[in-house]
């Protein structure tokens, strides 16, 4: 479903150039919930940026679905990735000023879907992750760090993307609710058959992943 052939980034910086990314070559099938792990600095988040084409390679390519992202146009590459490529960060990255159905709603207003059913489709995911009732209206600041991952979880899932990419989505969470987050994005993974690629820097959770 996507697969990464010989993906290399090399920055440039005052002291000479940098390679974040050697050489990286792998394939994951539909469905499969895989983690990327390593030591801090070792080029974990550039590669997840390179998947979800928030950056472009030096060398290499990505391909989602036998379409290789790196040959899109600009405006075809932000169609393609709203429509299939969800995103979790660590810090949530939801709208302030936006309540938790607006935020999830937000996404598919880009990908051009009806009012009606974008705020059908929020609700029923906003349930599925545990925000129901009254917490649906609430604002970001006024949900826990647990519940505001959930939030986002759904909002990743809003355009029913084929890929998830996850970076550190349990760092800024206890224990129990990062293993809680960790179980909801795995049931995603099985229950909808999406493929999710987890940056982590926690064995444990790591060692729960397919790969």
């Amino acid at each position: 479903m996507i697969k990464a052939l010989h993906l290399s980034k090399t920055f440039t910086a005052a002291s000479g150039d940098v390679q974040a990314v050697k050489n990286i070559t792998f394939e994951l099938p539909e469905g499969c919930f895989a983690a990327i792990t390593g030591k801090s600095g070792s080029g974990k988040s550039t590669l997840l940026s390179l998947l979800g084409a928030l950056d472009k390679p030096t060398n290499g390519s990505v391909q989602i679905d036998n379409q290789d992202i790196g040959t899109l146009h600009d405006r075809k590459l932000t169609r393609f990735r709203c429509r299939n490529i969800g995103f979790v960060f660590q810090s949530f990255n939801l709208v302030p000023n936006l309540t938790a159905l607006e935020n999830v709603m937000l996404p598919m207003e880009f990908a051009g879907l009806d009012y009606r059913l974008r705020k059908q489709r929020a609700r029923s995911l906003l349930n599925s992750v545990g925000i129901t009732g009254g917490k649906q209206k609430r604002r970001p600041g006024y949900l826990s760090g647990g519940e505001q991952q959930r939030v986002a979880i759904a909002r990743a899932l809003g355009n029913r993307p084929k890929l998830i990419l996850a970076d550190e989505p349990t760092g800024n969470l206890d224990e129990e609710t990062g293993k809680q987050i960790f179980d909801l994005l795995k049931t995603c993974a099985t229950d909808q058959k999406t493929t999710i690629i987890l940056v982590t820097h926690d064995k444990s959770l790591a060692d729960r992943c397919d790969t």
